[in-house]
């Protein structure tokens, strides 16, 4: 396991300690509450936190076997089912979904020999990925949707080297973004110091 990898490994380690001490605060009337995300309650990103977890396990487990296979049985509706089948469940089942299956995946990294992680897998829109790629998915995983739950744990408590690698990515990805030639223009001009600031970017949405 290489520092990247381990530090990927420690982010999501340390990710899923915060969130632990949110989920002490999570009764059943908490899981029904709406979550920031719309159409979602609590018990909605609870459940999608756990069957990520099972989604990352699932393409460990490939990689060992040197195996490329589906991160969520059933693609998109799979996932979206299996989240709305366990969204309403009591939040002693909801809590320790959670952290059993998070549990397991801090099991599991320990188990990885070191020629797997640059094995392919595949994300659920079917793009192809090595493994050590993915960890960093579940990093942001734990990390954003803790702050979606709503629960008091916010942006600006994400980790330092969460923010550190995380902004890096999704400025590469800002262009592309921005749709508006002008906008692009002005945005880059405010980076040379060339322009007061970036104008209001209309952006295409996130995912």
């Amino acid at each position: 396991m290489n520092d990247r990898i381990q530090a990927h490994v420690d982010g999501c380690r340390a990710a899923q300690a915060r969130l632990s001490v949110t989920l002490d605060t999570v009764t059943d009337s908490v899981a029904r509450q709406p979550s920031l995300l719309p159409d979602w309650t609590v018990g909605h990103v609870l459940t999608h936190i756990a069957r990520n977890a099972d989604s990352v396990l699932r393409r460990i487990d490939g990689a060992i076997r040197d195996q490329v296979v589906d991160q969520y049985v059933g693609g998109f509706e799979g996932r979206a089912a299996d989240i709305e089948a366990g969204a309403g469940r009591p939040a002693v089942a909801l809590v320790a979904d959670v952290r059993a299956t998070s549990a397991a995946l801090d099991a599991a990294l320990s188990t990885v020999p070191d020629e797997a992680w640059g094995r392919m897998t595949r994300g659920v829109g079917g793009g192809l990925a090595p493994l050590d790629a993915v960890l960093f998915s579940r990093w942001r995983e734990v990390e954003v949707h803790h702050a979606d739950l709503g629960l008091g744990f916010r942006y600006r408590d994400w980790s330092e080297a969460f923010v550190a690698e995380a902004l890096v990515r999704e400025l590469a990805r800002l262009p592309s973004r921005v749709a508006d030639a002008g906008q692009r223009r002005q945005l880059c001009a405010w980076l040379m110091d060339r322009a007061a600031g970036p104008g209001a970017l209309e952006l295409a949405p996130w995912g």
